[in-house]
C-alpha cells in the first residue's frame, strides 16, 4: 500500500495560526477595551489597607466588573498596585480603564471656591457645607501646625481643585500657602509702600477694609486712596466694616440686621470710629485686586465716600459735599 504525503497549502497553515490569534486578540479587546458592566456613573472608594483582591471582589459584587481574575491581571499590567482615594467610574468603563484609574490614582476631584472678602469663620462654614471634603475645620488640642492658628488675612481667596475626600484642614493649609506665595511675590516686586503704611501687615489690614467696602474692582484704588488720605491727615477711618467685625465677634456678617448709629459706639480696638489709625489686624481675607489697590492707590484728594444706590460710591473732598451725598443716599434708601 502506497502512502501519500499530505501537503497543506501555505494559506491553510497561515489560517490555522492566524485565526486563533485573531480570536484571542478580539477577546482581549472585548474584555479590556469594549466590554463593560458599568451601566451608570458610580463612585468607588479605596481605603488605606485595601488589597487588590479585596477591591476586585467588591467590584464584582457591585457589578462593576464581571471577572476578578481579569481585573487583577489588568492591575498587574499597570504596575501591580492600587492607590487610595475616591473614584468616579463613568458609564461604559472597561475593566482595563478601571484598573488604570486605580493603579495611577486618577481620583475624582472637586472644586472649592473661596470668595474674596470672607472671614476665617465664614470660610470654615463654607468648607463644612461641602460634602466632597472630609474632616473637621478645627485642630485637635495640642496640634501646633500653622493651619491650626489661622487669622484673617492669612488665607488667599481662590478656586482650588482638590481630590474628593480631601481633609478640610488640608484645603485651609493650601489656601494659607497660596497667600504666602502671593506675599513673597509682591514683596519682590514692590519697592516702596504708600505712606503711612509701614509693612505687609498694614497693607493687608487696609486691603481687607477696601475689600469689604466695595465689590467693584475699578473703585478699589479710589477707596484705598480715601483711607490713605485720612490716615496721612490723622483722621479716623470711620469704616463700617470694622465695626461689623467687632459686633459679630469676627464673623464679619450682620446676617441681615442693619448697622445702627448706636453700634458705632462699641468699645473695641476694631472700631475705627473711636480709634485712630488702622485696626490691629485684617478684618477679612483679601484677593489680588484689593491688595493691588492699596499698593497702587488712585491719586486723589478724596476724604469721604457714600453708596450711590447702584452698587458703587460717590466720592467727595470736603464734608459739606459729603453731607449732601449722604442725604441723597438716604433718599434712595427710602425709595
Amino acid at each position: 500500500m502506497v502512502r501519500r504525503k499530505i501537503f497543506f497549502p501555505t494559506r491553510v497553515i497561515l489560517q490555522m495560526v492566524i485565526i486563533p490569534v485573531v480570536i484571542v486578540v478580539c477577546m482581549a479587546l472585548f474584555l479590556f477595551g469594549i466590554h463593560s458592566t458599568v451601566t451608570s456613573p458610580q463612585q468607588f472608594v479605596i481605603s488605606s489597607g485595601d488589597s487588590v483582591s479585596g477591591v476586585a471582589n467588591r467590584l464584582l459584587n457591585e457589578k462593576l466588573v464581571d471577572s476578578v481574575q481579569v481585573f487583577k491581571m489588568a492591575v498587574r499590567m499597570n504596575g501591580g498596585k492600587i492607590q487610595t482615594g475616591n473614584y468616579d467610574i463613568p458609564t461604559g468603563a472597561s475593566v482595563w480603564r478601571i484598573a488604570d484609574m486605580f493603579a495611577n490614582g486618577r481620583v475624582s476631584s472637586t472644586t472649592i471656591v473661596i470668595p474674596e472678602g470672607l472671614t476665617i469663620k465664614q470660610i470654615k462654614n463654607l468648607l463644612l457645607q461641602s460634602s466632597a471634603l472630609t474632616g473637621a475645620v478645627e485642630c485637635k488640642p495640642g496640634n501646633k501646625a500653622p493651619v491650626c492658628d489661622l487669622r484673617d488675612g492669612q488665607i488667599f481667596p481662590d478656586t482650588y481643585t482638590v481630590a474628593r475626600g480631601t481633609n478640610r484642614l488640608a484645603v485651609l493649609d493650601l489656601a494659607r500657602k497660596k497667600m504666602l506665595d502671593v506675599e513673597a511675590s509682591l514683596k519682590r516686586s514692590v519697592r516702596r509702600l504708600p505712606k503711612p503704611l509701614k509693612d505687609w501687615n498694614d497693607v493687608i489690614i487696609l486691603a481687607s477694609i477696601v475689600q469689604k467696602e466695595t465689590p467693584q474692582i475699578r473703585e478699589m484704588p479710589i477707596v484705598a486712596s480715601v483711607y490713605l488720605n485720612r490716615l496721612n491727615r490723622g483722621m479716623r477711618l470711620q469704616a463700617d466694616p470694622t465695626v461689623v467685625y467687632a459686633l459679630t465677634d469676627k464673623l464679619g456678617d450682620m446676617q441681615g440686621a442693619p448697622l445702627l448709629r448706636n453700634h458705632l459706639k462699641i468699645d473695641s480696638p476694631y472700631n475705627t470710629y473711636k480709634n485712630k489709625g488702622l485696626p490691629p489686624a485684617p478684618i477679612a481675607n483679601v484677593g489680588q485686586h484689593a491688595i493691588g489697590a492699596v499698593l497702587k492707590p488712585a491719586d486723589t484728594s478724596y476724604l469721604f465716600f457714600v453708596a450711590d444706590g447702584q452698587g458703587g460710591h460717590v466720592f467727595s473732598r470736603d464734608y459739606e459735599t459729603h453731607k449732601k451725598n449722604h442725604a441723597a443716599w438716604r433718599e434712595i434708601k427710602k425709595k
